[in-house]
């Protein structure tokens, strides 16, 4: 029983430690012998790949805002230069305003002065007419009232003329 006492289940025997031990560390060295330098390999490039995607995103972001300020100082110029046109707008529209409001009052005061003219020219076309057509009545009235014709359109034009004459002269003192 003693010997059934000394082995003890939990302890291997020391052949098979040895062996263990053994082939724990050549399957260990293996490893570290071709894993270890492939691992460290994907885990140099894994960071190198991290570092480069943050090197890049931060030149992205840089990048990004370099654009956006450019964007910002084209937005500002695009909205500077809209005013302007707008003020330049605005002033020509004055211009043409006061340019067409002008040419509408001279056309106003040409119209004025052509009816002026025109009532003028038809004031002396209707004194001339009346002042035949008076001449010949009164030369028909005067040829009745003295019973004979006064057809010397000479004398006749002479001294209607002058009654008119003293006429017109006798409206213009009185005004």
């Amino acid at each position: 029983m003693l010997a059934a006492e000394e082995e003890n289940p939990l302890v291997p025997p020391i052949p098979e430690l040895v062996i263990g031990a053994l082939a724990f560390v050549i399957v260990f060295g293996l490893l570290a012998w071709k894993l270890l330098p492939n691992i460290n390999k994907v885990l140099d490039e894994r960071r190198e790949a991290i570092e480069g995607g943050m090197e890049k995103a931060e030149a992205a972001r840089t990048e990004a805002d370099s654009v956006l300020e450019q964007y910002k100082a084209q937005l500002a110029e695009a909205r500077h230069e809209a005013a302007r046109l707008r003020s330049e707008a605005q002033e020509q529209g004055a211009t043409l305003i006061a340019e067409m409001r002008a040419e509408g009052q001279r056309q106003r005061e040409e119209i004025i002065a052509a009816g002026h003219a025109q009532i003028e020219a038809d004031r002396k076309a209707a004194a001339t007419t009346l002042r035949q057509d008076v001449g010949r009545l009164a030369t028909e009235l005067a040829g009745k009232l003295v019973g004979e014709s006064l057809e010397d359109h000479a004398r006749q034009s002479r001294t209607i003329d002058r009654f008119l004459d003293e006429l017109d002269a006798k409206a213009e003192a009185a005004r």
